[in-house]
């Protein structure tokens, strides 16, 4: 009697509709951790019901944001410092076509880094594979796209470059920051 959806933003009007129809007495729970603007106008409307958690969960840390530009001598700083304290690193590059030459700047930059590149026009096998490898920490830094955004939970993964920010939505940069 009850449809929990994880990622609202995700999940399509057309869909909601068409499983009230089947169901009609359906309660339907959404998720959001960045709420649309039409969840928020139906909120604030008060045709929707809305709650907000705003209490993190036990020992989470706030998230630290530095927006700059782009800079060679931050990235290395950040990077180093993440693998000093023995993390890994995301690094966002939302240019399939580009993210060979990302790598390439980078592996040029801190040569004794590991590093991988990850991104949707992978198959199946290598895009698991590389994140089975970033899980078992074969490298230290993972080259993606966006696709790091539907969130492989990665305690170990605490440091995020997005370069070229700019080119994301609001929201999108709010979910992968959240990552």
């Amino acid at each position: 009697g009850i449809l929990v959806i994880d990622d609202e933003q995700r999940f399509g009007v057309k869909q909601k509709e068409k499983l009230k129809k089947i169901r009609p007495a359906l309660d339907i729970l959404s998720l959001s951790a960045t709420p649309i603007p039409r969840t928020l106008y139906l909120a604030l409307s008060s045709l929707k019901n809305i709650s907000t958690i705003q209490t993190p969960p036990a020992c989470r840390l706030p998230i630290k944001t530095i927006v700059s530009p782009f800079n060679k001598t931050i990235i290395k700083k950040a990077i180093g410092g993440e693998i000093a304290r023995n993390g890994q690193i995301y690094y966002l590059h939302n240019k399939v076509e580009t993210i060979e030459t990302a790598k390439k700047f980078l592996e040029k930059l801190l040569p004794k880094v590991k590093m991988a590149v990850a991104h949707g026009k992978l198959s199946e096998r290598e895009l698991i594979k590389k994140m089975d490898d970033f899980k078992n920490k074969k490298f230290d830094v993972l080259i993606a796209t966006t696709i790091i955004e539907n969130g492989l939970e990665l305690p170990n993964v605490n440091t995020l470059i997005a370069a070229d920010a700019a080119r994301l939505g609001l929201a999108q940069a709010y979910q992968i920051r959240g990552r």
